[in-house]
């Protein structure tokens, strides 16, 4: 998957935590990109929207806390 025009974006909540973040990418067509902040060329995982918003509801609702 080609994800050369990726805008990858880290957490505010990351400041000063050094690259132990993961970065999203929500600007392409159809897909959420995630990826470790610490290896750009490294592999990504790739989520539609939907499931990214289902992800992110079940951290709000501290299925994973």
């Amino acid at each position: 998957m080609d994800l050369s025009g990726a805008e990858w974006h880290k957490s505010t909540l990351s400041q000063g935590g050094g690259n132990n973040c993961v970065e999203v990418a929500r600007n392409l067509p159809g897909i959420v990109a995630v990826r470790d902040s610490k290896v750009h060329d490294g592999p990504s995982l790739i989520f539609t929207h939907s499931e990214w918003s289902a992800f992110v509801g079940s951290i709000r609702d501290g299925w994973f806390g």
